[in-house]
């Protein structure tokens, strides 16, 4: 299968095991992946965190890694690109104040291309006005905002995955490796790992 061309959207304070684990699985298989983020270029480094839950009303959160973007923001053309990535934490809360980004993502809604979204990506979505009839999952403190921009939100384990058409969504980092491998199989790619079977039932 040809390798297909992928763009990851990222902010400071994006979830660590989220962005680093869809970019170097999207990598090893041989996409390629451009990572960009609103304001830097390529080289330029934003700020990862690790989030858990330790008991707490809310998750808590400690710094991660720095990640480096391999490409500019304002040079991208989502019309270039195969599918879309949008991993979580506290940076989609600013991402979709960002009405550049928010083109972006509507341009894979409006054309069906895949979209990856987990955690707090969600409200990028609901914000760019694409979850109107859609089914969805993500952190469950986001779920009252998909619903008031239309979208059916389900509530499914930690460590699983759901697939909605074009849309791949997961509740947290504990999917990462499910929600990976749904979108691989909605890059057409999936079967590399074994994985080009969809949800039963699953639109599209």
């Amino acid at each position: 299968m040809a390798a297909k061309k992928v763009l990851i959207v990222v902010g400071d304070f994006v979830e660590d095991y989220e962005v680093f684990f869809a970019f170097k699985v999207l990598e090893m298989v041989g996409h390629t992946v451009h990572a960009v983020s609103p304001g830097k270029r390529s080289g330029d480094r934003i700020k990862t965190v690790v989030h858990d839950s330790e008991g707490d009303q809310s998750f808590t959160e400690k710094p991660g890694h720095y990640f480096e973007l391999n490409a500019t923001f304002a040079e991208v053309d989502p019309g270039d690109y195969d599918g879309l990535v949008l991993p979580g934490g506290r940076s989609p809360e600013y991402l979709r104040l960002n009405e550049a980004v928010l083109q972006i993502v509507r341009h894979f809604a409006e054309t069906g291309k895949p979209i990856a979204a987990i955690c707090h990506a969600g409200q990028i979505l609901a914000t760019a006005g694409v979850l109107a009839g859609r089914s969805l999952t993500g952190y469950p403190t986001i779920g009252p905002d998909l619903k008031l921009a239309g979208a059916n939100f389900i509530e499914i384990p930690w460590d699983r995955a759901m697939i909605d058409g074009n849309l791949i969504s997961a509740p947290g980092w504990g999917a990462v490796g499910e929600w990976m491998a749904k979108f691989l199989t909605g890059l057409g790619t999936g079967r590399w790992f074994g994985t080009g079977t969809p949800d039963p039932g699953a639109k599209g």
